[in-house]
């Protein structure tokens, strides 16, 4: 009897997923842990592995459709139920096709005109959608590329996300359509063309996440300044003496590490408001925001009270480039007791940042700048960041706040804490 394969909950938030490549064919021979399928979830962009082992007789879903959590995917069962499948799926095909057919248009007013011609080399019809998984066409928006000018190596001719990789980005001549009965041109309104986009799964999280936490968590702002000079100090001496190839710790593994240290000496900013409740960690996991792919990705340093600023450092620029790589696991993501945003490195000198539900806060944190400072009565130049702590006031207190960002301030003003 056949088993069935239904779409797998890939992350704790996950509520549907899109089918965007299979990695093997109806009538293949497959394994308990044979990679299968790969899915975008809400979070990145994941490799399913079977849970059930014979011939892969149906894939009931076809690349670029999305399904919720627990609808079947695909039949694996006995090579001789993989006839039977096939034949049932071609005859629900024609089917529908055949009704499809049979539906008059209301559009239409008149005798047809003739049907334009197919485009030379492409073997569609000039109106006919492009067959393409939605991160080809995302890649290949974001490259410029025409998709019908590509050739797909995937299954049908479809455009896969390998393709759009390997083509380069060049220009193309609009194609000058003739207008269809029935259809009316799009309008320029006074803002030009208007064109939408889809939202990616992360993207889509992303707005719904943020959207509740300033609806419903009452955010508070504080903000310091905080001399970075002895720091910038530590952190040269750390460069020059690094081997070759070693790498050094950024400052944002600093203020990580420095975070971490207040997050295990204050309990209830590493914590959670949930259900009318507080939620206190015993372990304190630091998440850094990540740009990548249009949307903003946050990957956790779990343990980071534990870790030295070295371990720190290697391990986020291995988050960051799965990030952007489109390789980071759901687990990696997941699991935050705080969060760190630096925008420091676009020449931001402050700002605030949106919780990331349920934590207690985020700190944002600006660009290092070298200014003149008054110190024992004399002008010196010391190096300045911004720092600005966002509370959810359920949690955290104005006294709360205050406190726990003085404690970040001091370790940073004196990095040799940081090794505690």
């Amino acid at each position: 009897m056949a088993s069935e394969i239904v779409m797998p909950r890939l992350s704790d938030s996950m509520e549907e997923g899109t089918v965007l490549r299979w990695l093997k064919s109806e009538g293949d021979e497959v394994a308990v842990g044979d990679e299968l399928v790969e899915i975008e979830t809400d979070k990145a962009n994941m490799v399913y592995e079977s849970d059930a082992a014979g011939t892969l007789i149906e894939l009931v879903a076809d690349e670029g459709d999305t399904l919720a959590i627990g609808e079947v995917i695909a039949r694996v069962g006995e090579a001789s139920e993989a006839d039977g499948a096939g034949k049932k799926k071609k005859a629900k095909k024609e089917s529908k096709a055949e009704a499809s057919e049979a539906q008059p248009s209301a559009a239409v007013a008149a005798p047809p005109a003739e049907a334009p011609a197919p485009v030379a080399g492409d073997g569609r019809g000039a109106d006919e959608r492009v067959k393409a998984s939605p991160i080809a066409r995302r890649i290949a928006a974001e490259k410029g590329l025409d998709l019908a000018t590509l050739q797909g190596s995937g299954p049908g001719g479809r455009i896969v996300k390998a393709d759009v990789e390997k083509a380069e980005a060049r220009p193309t001549a609009p194609v000058a359509a003739a207008p269809s009965a029935g259809v009316s041109e799009r309008p320029e309104t006074a803002k030009g063309e208007v064109s939408q986009q889809d939202l990616t799964k992360l993207q889509q999280t992303v707005a719904r996440r943020m959207a509740e936490s300033k609806a419903t968590a009452p955010h508070f702002y504080l903000s310091v300044e905080i001399d970075m000079t002895r720091a910038v100090e530590a952190r040269a001496r750390m460069k020059a003496s690094a081997p070759e190839g070693e790498v050094v710790p950024s400052f944002n593994d600093m203020v990580v590490k420095a975070c971490a240290i207040a997050l295990r000496d204050d309990p209830r900013a590493n914590g959670a408001y949930r259900d009318g409740r507080l939620e206190l960690y015993s372990r304190v996991h630091v998440g850094v925001a990540v740009a990548a792919q249009n949307a903003l990705t946050v990957p956790t340093i779990f343990d980071a009270d534990r870790k030295g600023l070295r371990e720190i450092a290697a391990q986020s620029r291995e988050l960051a480039a799965k990030v952007r790589d489109g390789t980071i696991t759901p687990p990696e993501l997941s699991g935050g007791t705080f969060t760190v945003s630096n925008l420091g490195m676009y020449g931001i000198d402050s700002f605030s940042a949106v919780i990331n539900p349920p934590q207690a806060g985020i700190l944002a944190v600006g660009a290092i700048n070298e200014r003149p400072v008054v110190r024992d009565g004399e002008i010196a130049r010391a190096h300045l960041m911004s720092a600005t702590l966002a509370c959810d006031h359920r949690i955290l207190y104005g006294a709360d706040g205050a406190e726990f960002l003085a404690r970040i301030r001091a370790l940073l003003e004196e990095p040799a804490n940081l090794a505690l």
